[in-house]
């Protein structure tokens, strides 16, 4: 029987489209406020916003009848016709936003207008208003919610943890504060401030937001044309980092994803950074409002271009020429002539031939370590056939010498071992990560996690958002035996790692670590496994270094005492092998 949905339900389901987390609730009210022409907005922060969110602002306010309809669904005052789609410059417009934060939290709401004797106080639960009263108020308006999700349980219970939650808010208000320079803003998070950035200009607000060290990282973009203008920064390729956390585009003071451009700025960097890197950048066009099309989502973070092609070569020339100004692109002067140079010799002057010493004696067949082998590799069994056909363990090779048989080491990345009928392939650093990756699991569900204190403690400072993400983290490190402690403002001190760690950069660490849980794309599901991962990454870089036979045998016993030998965590290999079969044919 097909029934229709009664109001309540129709407006959670409609809710879950534009307040999925704490952040989306963040950026409608903080786009709200600067859509009422506010100079300064705070937004203050609990529980990583699921025990509040509230946002004040001292723009235009709202009269009593404008503020008991705003929550209603579809009221807008930014458009009247589709046409006004097409002209849109405000953030606002779907009239969607305050409906969906009413229906799933508990919403306070104080504003007066600047003409006004006396203001107004609101309050709804579940899209029901409780209380509507006249109330003493500064001009602005502020908006609190509290417990959202407090009636949809089950969306309350796929929110991450609050470190993951607050890097999501902290998130959105870099975009919002990143597109107004010219707007004080404050964030507070459980009472304490996290931002405080005054009026400025776009360059000094990066720096505020992201540190004093990126000043001196960005290169200036401007360019104009009759319809266009681009400005903006981008980092210099040594900056680029491994995920896209630090690629901001606005287009008419808007933050959006567009594919095509990230595609234009990659492009130039291609022969600059590796293709495991992604430019950083902070990139902001003025396009005329009819050539763009913003409401192809909820969010509106989604866009159509009117001729995206040229937009397209506009961002790819203006990027280009902006780091060949700046003497980063790499060069060649065309007016140059170039030729062979050869050393002049002189008449009569006999050619020195270099002399080569010959180790006569040396025989690559000589056998020299007469060391025993012990393996016990009783793990490779049938359950991993599905990934790799190894179907013979290792067995015990009493009589053959480790060095010249059993184990030889390539490129100190690769260890070449034999079995029976074939020879196997091991990744050094991904047995290391692996090994190290589970130990660490093991001890950490026993409780028994040991840490030892660095001689040396290691500061680390940290941009206001990375700090703050760090602070939540905290009682992760330390249950993981990294134990942290504040060191004066955004700045951190690595007290101790856990054992057997000594050798790892912890700066790198924490960069690394901060990185993968801002970008990661949920390989980890809580944050101890994404940190245990980070820990066993950088172990495993400290590791690689030339072997020795009784290591790799030990590295490889290790390795197959694993639950997961053959592939690691994330499903990539650690061994592959080369059967007998294989290696006849290559020689047939």
């Amino acid at each position: 029987m097909i029934e229709l949905l009664s109001e309540h339900v129709a407006n959670q389901i409609a809710a879950g489209e534009v307040i999925q987390r704490p952040a989306s609730a963040v950026k409608e009210l903080l786009e709200n406020a600067i859509d009422a022409n506010s100079t300064l907005i705070q937004l203050i922060i609990k529980d990583a916003g699921e025990s509040l969110i509230q946002v004040i602002d001292n723009g235009s306010g709202m009269t009593k009848e404008d503020a008991e309809i705003c929550f209603k669904k579809h009221a807008t005052s930014k458009i009247k016709l589709t046409e006004d789609l097409f002209a849109i410059s405000s953030k606002g417009f779907r009239g969607e936003a305050l409906s969906s934060i009413a229906a799933v939290s508990q919403v306070e709401l104080k504003t007066k207008k600047t003409n006004s004797d006396i203001g107004h106080q609101i309050k709804i639960e579940a899209s029901k208003i409780t209380n509507s009263e006249a109330c003493a108020y500064t001009n602005g308006t502020s908006i609190s919610m509290k417990n959202l999700f407090f009636n949809v349980p089950a969306r309350r219970n796929f929110l991450k943890s609050k470190g993951v939650e607050t890097k999501h808010i902290i998130d959105e208000f870099h975009r919002v504060a990143l597109t107004h320079p010219e707007i004080h803003f404050t964030m507070h998070h459980n009472k304490n401030l996290i931002f405080d950035l005054p009026s400025s200009n776009t360059r000094q607000r990066i720096v505020s937001i992201f540190g004093k060290k990126y000043n001196e990282r960005l290169v200036p973009i401007e360019e104009e044309t009759s319809i266009t203008k681009i400005s903006g920064f981008v980092l210099k390729p040594e900056f680029s980092k491994r995920t896209r956390g630090e690629q901001f585009l606005f287009i008419n003071n808007r933050f959006i994803r567009n594919n095509s451009i990230n595609h234009a700025i990659k492009v130039v960097f291609k022969d600059l950074i590796g293709n495991e890197y992604f430019p950083s950048y902070f990139i902001y066009l003025t396009l005329p409002l009819d050539s763009v099309d913003v409401n192809i989502h909820p969010s509106k973070t989604e866009i159509k271009f009117e001729d995206e092609r040229a937009v397209y070569e506009l961002v790819k020339s203006s990027v280009r020429s902006s780091l060949g100004k700046n003497n980063i692109a790499p060069s060649i002067d065309f007016n140059q002539e170039t030729s062979f140079n050869f050393p002049d010799i002189k008449p009569g002057e006999s050619i020195k031939i270099p002399s080569i010493k010959v180790n006569t004696s040396y025989n690559p067949f000589q056998r020299e370590d007469k060391g025993q082998l012990s393996g016990n590799f009783d793990l490779l069994k049938s359950n991993y056939q599905k990934d790799l056909e190894i179907s013979e363990n290792f067995e015990e090779q009493s009589d053959v010498p480790q060095s010249s048989n059993l184990f030889l080491q390539f490129d100190n990345r690769y260890i070449l071992a034999v079995k029976k009928n074939g020879l196997l392939i091991i990744d050094i650093f991904r047995a290391h990560q692996q090994v190290k990756f589970e130990e660490l699991k093991e001890m950490y569900g026993n409780g028994e996690v040991l840490s030892q204190k660095l001689l040396h403690p290691i500061e680390v400072e940290l941009n206001p958002s990375d700090f703050v993400l760090c602070m939540e983290l905290k009682e992760e490190l330390e249950r993981l035996g990294i134990e942290i402690d504040q060191f004066g403002k955004n700045c951190i001190v690595i007290n101790s790692f856990p054992n057997d760690t000594k050798n790892i950069d912890g700066k790198k660490f924490i960069e690394d670590c901060l990185e993968n849980i801002k970008n990661s794309n949920d390989e980890f599901k809580n944050p101890f496994d994404k940190i245990a991962w980070n820990i066993s990454k950088n172990y495993a870089h400290s590791r690689l270094r030339s072997m020795n036979s009784k290591e790799m045998a030990h590295l490889t016993d290790c390795l197959f005492s694993c639950k997961s030998p053959i592939r690691n965590t994330k499903g990539l290999f650690i061994v592959q092998e080369i059967n007998q079969k294989e290696i006849i044919k290559k020689f047939n």
